[in-house]
């Protein structure tokens, strides 16, 4: 399938790559297929892109949150864990929303929403997380700037 995104240009997805969300995501309950891309340019992928396939234009800014909070474990019910097929967790991916302001220094995770994604079975759902240590603005600029200087 050809998709022409805002942020990738026109870009061939492949059928085994589309994750479908049969709840939608938070604020956009129609939006229900998505894929997840990274910038293969510059070289890293810890910032991917949750793209839409239902609406082309629309991409949001993801990443694995354990790699800025590396205790992230968030509870998810059962009830939840059934709509996707189980959280066996080889088959597990767990992702949170980046905000990316002009001024970098303000960049944030939401952990108090995070996607939680059954790569096996290509099923994922959005959930709110009841606990106050996850909130929806974590700040991460100098955790990544201490990762990549660790890396160094």
């Amino acid at each position: 399938m050809k998709l022409a995104t805002r942020i990738f240009g026109e870009v061939e997805i492949e059928d085994n790559k589309i994750i479908s969300f049969p709840n939608g995501i938070i604020g956009f309950p129609d939006l229900k297929k998505f894929t997840l891309m990274h910038d293969e340019d510059k070289g890293s992928d810890t910032i991917k892109w949750l793209q839409s396939i239902d609406e082309p234009t629309f991409a949001m800014p993801v990443m694995d949150p354990l790699v800025v909070y590396p205790d992230y474990k968030p509870e998810v019910p059962d009830t939840i864990a059934e709509k996707i097929g189980g959280l066996a967790e080889d088959d597990l991916l767990v992702l949170v929303t980046v905000t990316v302001p002009h001024d970098l220094k303000q960049m944030t995770v939401n952990l108090m929403g995070p996607f939680i994604i059954n790569v096996k079975e290509k099923k994922a759902v959005q959930i709110i997380i009841d606990n106050e240590d996850y909130p929806v603005k974590f700040p991460i600029y100098e955790i990544l700037k201490k990762n990549k200087e660790d890396k160094s």
